[in-house]
């Protein structure tokens, strides 16, 4: 009888001892909650006793889940992985010491990663899900952070482990994409990484992706891949065909392989499809324009008179057949603020030209300058109905007071140049 006695009460000990571990356990998911609550008011209310209720809560929910996992009846129950997760992830957001705050992170980490795998039943998703999202937000931090300070390696880093945790989160996926192709300056190995990452952001209905594509073929051009540039910026020109600023990198790459001609068919293959479709006209414009600014390049660095001659031909022409696709835009809108702006601007460059050329002209040449300065007058006049009605569609484009300020210059009004100047620098 004795030793059956001893027995029970044996039992009887190992069993107060295991309910004191999940009496920890209990203790240590009471308390994060508690700390949650806390935390979630003092943020919002900042009243100093919330915080510090919190920071004893969390304290709290440390000292139990530590006791919880240490013992072994209670050390593989997916809830004591699920509260350490939460309650370690927590500790990382509050530590601003980098080397103790990644040490909790970690600690997190794999005790999320314990959870995840023993939860079978979903029972602690919420706490799972409260430590995902605590971590995600540590790494976005702690990647800003880095970004700012211009540490684009460690951002990258801290923006991936943020990806990693949330694979499908756009913002997750581009931030890794920006953090990649900035350290890419430093290291090169991170370019085919940022590559990846705008692959992938590309699939997904993000908000920026007209910009996810120019950032894309910005780097395949940076590491000479015009084949990979110009793939990906068609496919964002197919995708988002109202989009300029994809247009204008299609007609710039064009330029640079050769390929000028493709565009321009192509776009007036779409024009004879679509005749009454005002973006294709503006677009046909722009790339007339691109071509003529590029001929415009090459003209002032050319020195043989003769060649001089036939690239100013080359690109007046050019001019003049943007300026009538700009025009059958506006045809179709006269309302249509990237025509007006573009075709003031195609208009009034033969006036800033012949403007500049009127002042080489030497001293004695007075006569001469007195016509071409008449000339060149008369042809900014041409611009000035498209310069002011794109300040009025959108009086905060630079481009478009840019434009007329230099309209007011070339025709020396220079108390509406002083004007237009100010509204510029107002907008800054």
């Amino acid at each position: 009888m004795r030793i059956k006695f001893l027995m029970a009460g044996l039992a009887g000990l190992v069993s107060t001892a295991v309910f004191a571990q999940k009496g920890e356990l209990t203790n240590a998911q009471s308390q994060y909650e508690s700390y949650s609550v806390s935390s979630a008011s003092a943020s919002t209310q900042n009243i100093p006793m919330l915080k510090a209720k919190a920071k004893a809560s969390l304290v709290d929910a440390k000292t139990s889940i530590d006791k919880a996992a240490a013992n072994s009846k209670t050390a593989t129950l997916p809830l004591t992985y699920a509260v350490k997760s939460a309650v370690y992830a927590s500790l990382a957001e509050e530590d601003s010491v980098e080397t103790t705050s990644v040490i909790n992170y970690n600690i997190a980490a794999e005790a999320l990663k314990q959870a995840q795998a023993t939860d079978t039943k979903n029972e602690n998703t919420k706490l799972i899900n409260e430590a995902a999202f605590r971590m995600k937000r540590y790494q976005l931090n702690k990647g800003v952070a880095e970004y700012q300070n211009k540490k684009y390696e460690n951002a990258y880093k801290a923006f991936d482990s943020y990806r990693m945790l949330s694979p499908e989160d756009t913002t997750a996926i581009f931030y890794t994409a920006l953090a990649a192709t900035n350290a890419g300056s430093t290291d090169p190995k991170y370019y085919p990484i940022a590559i990846t990452n705008y692959h992938k952001l590309v699939t997904t209905k993000f908000s920026k992706n007209p910009q996810a594509y120019l950032d894309m073929s910005a780097i395949y051009l940076h590491i000479k891949d015009t084949a990979g540039a110009m793939s990906a910026v068609n496919e964002g020109v197919i995708k988002y065909p109202k989009d300029s600023e994809l247009r204008k990198r299609q007609i710039e790459i064009a330029l640079q392989t050769g390929k000028q001609n493709d565009i321009i068919n192509n776009v007036q293959a779409a024009i004879a499809n679509d005749p009454k479709n005002k973006t294709l006209y503006y677009y046909s414009g722009l790339t007339y324009s691109q071509i003529a600014d590029a001929d415009f390049a090459t003209w002032s660095k050319t020195k043989d008179a003769a060649a001089k001659n036939a690239l100013h031909q080359k690109l007046q022409d050019n001019y003049v057949k943007a300026a009538e696709m700009y025009r059958k835009a506006l045809e179709i809108d006269p309302n249509y603020f990237e025509a007006n702006l573009n075709l003031g601007y195609v208009l009034m460059k033969p006036a800033i030209d012949t403007y500049n050329a009127a002042n080489l002209l030497p001293a004695n040449k007075q006569k001469e300058y007195d016509q071409q300065m008449a000339k060149a007058g008369a042809e900014f006049d041409l611009a000035k109905p498209y310069l002011l009605k794109a300040v009025e569609l959108n009086p905060k484009s630079t481009d478009a007071l840019s434009n007329l300020m230099n309209y007011y210059r070339g025709k020396k009004d220079n108390a509406n140049a002083a004007k237009i100047k100010a509204q510029m620098d107002a907008l800054k």
